[in-house]
């Protein structure tokens, strides 16, 4: 495996210099398929751009939150905000909210729900990507390469609904690792959680059902 790469990581523990090299796996194309043409997009979580970039390429003004600087540095190129999403008023609406990256399924109840009451007031139309229950019951540890980068999942545990896991990921740049827990959410509880932020579900927007587009109650 290559070298150690201990720099900077973000609040959550996902590693800044990665995700500085990571490219889309195809989310830009599920929300520009989701949305009118032009419309705003505001992304909570955005990281190093990774999703918006491509958004802004077609045509979407596009605006960044996240709470780390280390992040947002990779981002330079972008119209981004330093914040706690939980907290977030920017005192503007936006045609579509973005919250990717499996945000929904914090550990933390609480937290989940300030997250999508950030996203009700800020637009009227969300797009949220999650962790089905399907993942958490069946994922075992794998070692697989995609696109050049070999990501190595181990160290599995399951206390009740959470999963805590450690992802190895490695590049001719050198490895990197990430630690996180997840909550399992079963469907109604994520549409019960997304409704009670104000909005009313409208639909899945992959046949794999990981990514739900919902619109203001």
């Amino acid at each position: 495996m290559g070298a150690r790469r201990p720099q900077g990581r973000a609040p959550d523990g996902c590693p800044v210099d990665f995700y500085a090299l990571l490219p889309p796996a195809g989310e830009p194309e599920i929300v520009h398929a989701a949305i009118p043409a032009r419309a705003s997009v505001l992304e909570l979580g955005c990281g190093t751009g990774r999703i918006l970039r491509p958004l802004a390429a077609l045509g979407h003004p596009v605006t960044g939150v996240d709470e780390s600087p280390e992040m947002l540095a990779h981002a330079a190129d972008l119209d981004t905000v330093c914040a706690r999403i939980q907290h977030l008023d920017l005192a503007r609406r936006f045609d579509a909210v973005l919250l990717a990256s499996h945000l929904v399924n914090t550990p933390s109840p609480a937290d989940r729900s300030a997250l999508l009451a950030a996203a009700r007031r800020h637009g009227t139309r969300l797009l949220v990507q999650w962790h089905p229950p399907a993942w958490f019951d069946t994922v075992e540890p794998f070692d697989t390469t995609r696109a050049g980068i070999r990501y190595r999942l181990h160290s599995i545990r399951r206390d009740g609904p959470l999963l805590t896991a450690t992802m190895d990921y490695t590049t001719g740049e050198g490895t990197w690792h990430h630690t996180f827990t997840a909550r399992r959410l079963t469907e109604p509880e994520l549409r019960s959680s997304v409704r009670e932020a104000g909005f009313v579900t409208a639909g899945w927007l992959t046949p794999d059902r990981t990514w739900l587009a919902a619109s203001a109650a």
